[in-house]
């Protein structure tokens, strides 16, 4: 590749320039720095190492992306916050995209299981996985995008006694990039970059989180009874009925990158996913609470298309918006997006507007859920519903 195809396969991003992600391998190069490698691969290993080639992470700017005009007269698009973890959120990211590039993803960092649990057990720090899926989620539609999408969430077969067995890629590469930096926030801008992620994925807290439960009808000769479940995996294969969450270690830190996102977005959405250990930890950091509680932000909540296995079973709609407020005493919404089709019953959409009214929401029926898969009736977000539904809902309040 010559200089004048690495200067034309360059953008711009926020006056900082940034290669295009168009190569066999995408590395960072500082200005006027040559690897000495053959022109468009760079060394790795020991030839990196006897070249005395530093990437000089420490340096890396953080990335920050612009909004795109949506709007018919030409405003920009709305800076957005989500927050959440795991299918619900990704399924969130992957419809605002194509709303917005100002996207920002606050992710739940309470995972134990998996992949993520032997990286956190082994190495300390930050379970990756569902900074992982919200990252991937990111990903342009793209053939550079759809390929990086896929290989970070690709899992490593093998033999179940194999070190890697089970392990994501992306998991992997962002424990590495955690090690190498030491800041984990930095780490997953550059995972950005690489990826060409159109947004910021950010964790909830700055420290790994324990979910505490506590559940009714563990033991279902004794339904009253009540036990304490502690860990996220651990709840999510516990029979019984989830009463209320808390946090361990409590009041954990939040990453101030997430505070101050919440205090600069235009609309934050909070939802769909797991109630209890995807949606309601945001709310138990103290920080991240309170800058709910300031921003002049308006707020949305995204409804799950049908109670949860395990978490929500035998909710009524209007039980799952006030465990929010039991669990976040002051809490407003200005919108609750709900599914018309399983939410626009009378007996369900009547005390569903008065439970959001309590908390200053208006309810907004969409059609909101994707046909079923071949085998799978699991209800799922169909994104390009879900953003005509996002997109409505910012033009309209």
């Amino acid at each position: 590749m010559t200089a004048a195809d690495r200067a034309s396969s360059r953008r711009v991003i926020q006056n900082e320039v940034v290669p295009t992600i168009s190569g066999n391998l995408f590395r960072p190069e500082p200005a006027g720095a040559h690897t000495g490698a053959a022109d468009g691969f760079p060394m790795i290993g020991a030839a990196a190492a006897a070249a005395n080639w530093n990437p000089a992470l420490e340096e890396a700017p953080t990335v920050e992306f612009k909004a795109f005009n949506t709007a018919a007269d030409g405003r920009p698009a709305p800076h957005v916050v989500a927050l959440g973890g795991g299918h619900g959120l990704s399924a969130t990211l992957a419809a605002l995209r194509t709303v917005t590039d100002a996207l920002t993803a606050i992710v739940t960092v309470a995972d134990n299981g998996g992949s993520s649990g032997r990286i956190r057990r082994e190495l300390g720090g930050l379970p990756p996985g569902d900074l992982r899926m919200a990252l991937a989620a990111l990903c342009g539609d793209d053939e550079w995008g759809r390929t990086w999408a896929d290989v970070l969430q690709h899992r490593f077969g093998g033999p179940a006694e194999g070190g890697l067995h089970g392990h994501a890629v992306g998991n992997l590469l962002i424990a590495a990039l955690w090690e190498r930096l030491g800041d984990p926030v930095r780490a997953l801008d550059w995972v950005g970059r690489l990826l060409g992620a159109r947004g910021r994925v950010l964790p909830m807290s700055t420290v790994p989180l324990e979910i505490e439960a506590l559940v009714a009808g563990v033991d279902p000769a004794n339904p009253g009874a009540t036990d304490v479940i502690r860990g996220q995996h651990e709840l999510a294969v516990t029979p019984g009925r989830v009463l209320s969450v808390r946090l361990s270690p409590p009041e954990p830190p939040a990453a101030p990158e997430a505070a101050a996102a919440i205090r600069a977005a235009d609309w934050t959405v909070l939802g769909p996913g797991s109630w209890f250990t995807s949606v309601i930890p945001h709310l138990l950091v103290p920080e991240l609470c309170a800058a709910l509680a300031e921003t002049k932000a308006r707020k949305l909540l995204v409804f799950n298309l049908s109670p949860q296995p395990g978490e929500t079973d035998g909710f009524s709609a209007e039980q799952h918006i006030e465990v929010l407020a039991d669990h976040c005493p002051g809490l407003r919404l200005d919108v609750v997006l709900a599914d018309e089709v399983s939410c626009g019953a009378p007996r369900v959409h009547g005390p569903l507007e008065k439970a959001a009214a309590a908390l200053g929401a208006q309810v907004v029926l969409a059609p909101l859920a994707a046909p079923y898969r071949t085998g799978d009736k699991s209800p799922r977000h169909d994104h390009a519903l879900l953003a005509q539904a996002f997109r409505g809902a910012f033009a309209r309040v």
